[in-house]
């Protein structure tokens, strides 16, 4: 029997919300059917991620003594902010393939930085062995309560601004984000899960009925790149029977170029991979559906030279 984690959701959003943006809900008909977005790439730090961590830090006497993380990027980039923000020390741990628009936004954070070869399972084996050495308080990207219930603030915030939607599309890395929608919205509404084919680490998961160690690369790699899907994640998507889809990295370019040809919206791919799904015709939806997509990261690996 899983968690029941509304509760503690609504009362995360009430002990974040003066930390955070509440992000804008958009409806536009620009990309074939009517679709209502949020925008939390307009977020701090470009992701969803502050959500998360500032959940597991605010309210945390053990933070004190520092804390470590490990990312492909994102939450790398929102934990050294929220860090700074709550007069903590930070060190970070990315991978090589994270990108110098990432890498550049934690850097500006005062965090400690360390760059590791590799991808982010890699950065993970550093940053944990940063923690045994030093005690740090570590801040997982997906696989602990603190994140998964700071992520679920994001989708009763969109909820109270009147979301009408049956169905739910949201891209998965490490699945912390998809967790907090399950967690807030249970079986109330459809989830579909979107990867890139190239990262298909839930739907791997999901076919082989336990959580199984993928290789990952492709556009989208520096924030979809989990090699393993979070345990709360795979108990949660399949307890739910999540539809899990896979979208090619030339579909998700696609995305990312509609969003900016269409309404001037600069995103990651990672941001771009829900609607991939649906500009792809790879979920495929009946007439009447009413459909929501997350826009999650603004992060592109080069940023652009304004």
């Amino acid at each position: 029997m899983l968690p029941d984690w509304t509760k503690e959701i609504e009362g995360s959003l009430s002990k974040i919300r003066s930390h955070i943006v509440e992000t804008p809900t958009f409806e536009t008909s620009s990309f074939g059917q009517k679709v209502d977005l949020k925008l939390e790439h307009l977020q701090h730090t470009g992701s969803f991620k502050c959500r998360g961590a500032f959940n597991s830090l605010l309210d945390n006497g053990m933070a004190s003594q520092g804390v470590v993380a490990a990312s492909g990027g994102n939450h790398g980039a929102a934990v050294a902010y929220a860090a700074q923000k709550l007069g903590i020390k930070s060190h970070i741990f990315v991978p090589e393939l994270s990108g110098k628009t990432k890498i550049e936004l934690i850097k500006k954070t005062g965090s400690n930085l360390t760059i590791v070869p590799g991808t982010y399972a890699d950065a993970l084996e550093a940053a944990n062995k940063h923690q045994a050495e030093t005690n740090a308080i570590s801040v997982h990207a997906y696989d602990t309560a603190e994140t998964v219930v700071g992520q679920g603030t994001l989708f009763c915030e969109w909820e109270q601004q009147g979301l009408q939607a049956d169905t739910l599309i949201i891209a998965v890395g490490g699945g912390g984000l998809i967790s907090g929608a399950i967690s807030w919205f249970g079986k109330t509404k459809k989830i579909v899960a979107v990867e890139p084919e190239k990262c298909p680490t839930l739907n791997v998961a999901l076919e082989n009925g336990k959580p199984t160690s993928v290789s990952v690369s492709g556009v989208a790699a520096n924030a979809l790149g989990a090699k393993l899907i979070g345990n709360i994640c795979f108990n949660l998507s399949a307890q739910n029977e999540i539809e899990s889809v896979l979208v090619s990295d030339s579909e998700i370019v696609e995305a990312q170029k509609l969003l900016w040809e269409k309404h001037r919206m600069l995103v990651e791919p990672a941001g771009a991979a829900a609607l991939a799904a649906i500009i792809s015709g790879k979920y495929q939806h009946s007439p009447n559906e009413k459909l929501a997509i997350l826009i999650c990261g603004a992060n592109p690996t080069v940023a652009p030279d304004f």
